[in-house]
């Protein structure tokens, strides 16, 4: 059941958003009996403190939720709205919002709070209500949310329930809501359609590589996602070790966050022609598992050499990044859990991302402040070409040194995009390592709210 908010009710509980520096003179207008149960309780408005207030005859009358000090919010996010997702059954409305709160970061905080993962398991679910907080679009915050959450099911969804053929589903799925055309190229047609690296890739595995295509949208401005599908990657015959291998449920999620962002665009009817790409295959060992060291050659005729085959993630977006570039759209843009240099540079929070357009960065960077989605502009940074040049082939694919490799990943794709006037590429990790107000731990999406909101400027929508 996609979150939703409340309609307003007689018996409607009001809340009130509490500062320390406010304390007391917020409660100058409530009862004696009220603020001396106040004082009793102790309330200091500490980050996420809330006391429940009741009217003469015991109903619930406010309740009270303390902001913390402008610097301890600014350690964390959506904290007022998981706060609200917590108390106890009723419906809620915030009547006014001091000026430093956001009622769109409220919103979507109570929103994403209600998320629960239950395809294996009930889980509890939200008891409390809320009112749309004031000057917010409810049902924009909804759909955008509801397009989340399709993220983090993907993602949270094991492989053996999400393998290539279980993506596509979700692809028709989500066209057939909206209207959207799929075409599907499936295992050896993939060779016939010049798709060798998707293919090659894939074949190990039992269930088919595929190369996955939506189209939506007959006007506007033209845009291309390109979203990593690799729905487990074991490595390849550099096989990961066991630790390494556990999360790898989660190495299509840059595939879960661009349909979550189509879905995003296609709800809102943005007026643009959309267009997602995504390579799904699994990395397996088997026989015919390609091996370290062979040449490959991808769709535009560069030649690769496979240095290790758990640097597969590069080698199934140029196909793509190729395919789209034949027809080069306005704005293009890929997602991929690419590489662990992008964590140890920015960690799991940061949405680190790459474009040599400067207005564009600066689109993306002021959408993430305002849509609580934080990114982080990386360097694609051209001296360091020669490092994914091998010598026997055109590109390496995977450089030797452990310097840099975010970069080089990204110089790797950016080989691949001709043609094109705009393209960003962000290595995002698509996964929560510990439970956070609106984030609990498991897949997360990244990005997506940042380009949807960036959208209408970067295109002249």
């Amino acid at each position: 059941m996609p979150a939703r908010f409340s309609e307003a009710k007689t018996d409607t509980i009001p809340i009130r958003l509490i500062a320390p520096a406010d304390v007391p003179d917020a409660f100058a207008d409530l009862t004696e009996a009220q603020r001396s149960w106040i004082n009793h309780m102790g309330f200091a408005a500490k980050p996420g403190q809330v006391l429940s207030l009741a009217d003469a005859s015991g109903r619930p009358a406010l309740a009270l939720i303390g902001l913390g000090k402008p610097e301890a919010r600014k350690r964390t996010r959506f904290a007022v709205g998981a706060t609200i997702a917590q108390l106890p059954a009723g419906t809620y409305r915030i009547d006014a919002l001091p000026e430093d709160v956001s009622g769109n970061e409220v919103g979507l905080g109570y929103l994403l709070s209600c998320y629960r993962f239950d395809r294996y398991r009930n889980q509890p679910q939200v008891k409390a209500g809320l009112v749309a907080p004031p000057g917010t679009n409810a049902a924009n915050l909804e759909q955008i949310v509801e397009a989340e959450s399709l993220t983090r099911d993907l993602i949270n969804t094991p492989a053996e329930d999400m393998g290539p053929d279980a993506l596509e589903a979700a692809m028709r799925d989500l066209a057939g809501r909206f209207g959207a055309d799929v075409t599907a190229t499936e295992g050896e047609a993939l060779i016939g359609a010049n798709l060798p690296l998707i293919h090659t890739v894939g074949r190990a595995a039992t269930r088919a590589p595929r190369l996955l295509d939506m189209t939506w949208g007959n006007s506007g401005p033209t845009l291309t996602l390109v979203g990593k599908g690799v729905c487990f990657d074991t490595g390849g015959l550099n096989l990961k070790p066991g630790a390494s291998m556990g999360l790898m449920k989660k190495d299509m999620g840059g595939a879960a966050t661009v349909l979550g962002l189509a879905q995003m665009i296609m709800s809102a009817a943005l007026p643009l022609r959309l267009r997602v790409l995504i390579p799904a295959v699994e990395n397996n060992v088997a026989g015919n598992a390609f091996r370290p060291g062979d040449i490959l050659t991808a769709r535009n005729g560069l030649t690769v050499e496979i240095n290790n085959t758990d640097a597969e993630g590069r080698l199934v977006l140029a196909d793509a990044l190729a395919l789209a570039s034949e027809t080069p759209p306005d704005l293009m843009i890929s997602m991929a859990t690419l590489t662990g240099a992008a964590r140890v540079a920015v960690g799991p929070d940061l949405a680190p991302f790459y474009t040599d357009d400067d207005p564009l960065a600066a689109a993306l960077a002021m959408a993430a402040s305002n849509v609580a989605d934080p990114v982080w502009r990386m360097p694609f940074h051209t001296p360091y070409e020669s490092m994914i040049e091998p010598g026997i082939a055109d590109l390496d694919n995977a450089p030797k040194g452990g310097f840099a490799g975010s970069i080089t990943a990204a110089l790797f794709l950016r080989r691949f995009v001709k043609d094109t006037p705009r393209y960003a590429h962000f290595d995002i990790y698509g996964w929560q390592p510990n439970a956070a107000p609106g984030r609990p731990k498991g897949g997360v999406g990244q990005g997506a709210r940042s380009v949807f909101e960036a959208l209408p400027e970067v295109l002249n929508l």
